[in-house]
């Protein structure tokens, strides 16, 4: 949400979701099999949780002062295992989150070999 809220920003007082702005510019790390296996793991566990309440709205079960314990616990488990896939440390902040994930963007567009210009080939008929 961090990511989000900085590259994409908002539309009076709702976030704005842009795919070009949001989504294809975040920074998403390589994963193991055994790290996708993890946060599926952690995913069922928030489902699980969720069913129990069955008869709640998503809007009541993620009511910030309302959300029962159970999920609140699972989303956490999820977002550190999602966290372990970018640095082993847990991030302290959500400031300290998003420096590094610019970081790692500025990586990636470093790496992107779409910003450089088009090597020309020799026209043929002018050598």
């Amino acid at each position: 949400m961090q990511w989000v809220l900085a590259v994409g920003g908002k539309l009076e007082s709702r976030i704005r979701y842009a795919k070009n702005l949001c989504y294809n510019t975040f920074p998403l790390p390589k994963i193991s099999k055994k790290q996708k296996e993890q946060i599926n793991l952690h995913v069922f566990d928030v489902l699980e949780e969720r069913e129990k309440h069955s008869g709640k709205t998503l809007a009541q079960l993620y009511d910030p002062d309302k959300m029962p314990k159970g999920l609140k616990d699972a989303h956490h488990q999820l977002d550190l295992a999602i966290e372990r896939c970018y640095r082993l440390k847990p991030f302290e902040s959500d400031t300290e989150r998003l420096e590094y994930l610019f970081k790692e963007y500025e990586k990636m567009i470093n790496k992107n070999t779409l910003l450089e210009k088009p090597k020309r080939k020799p026209n043929l008929c002018q050598i």
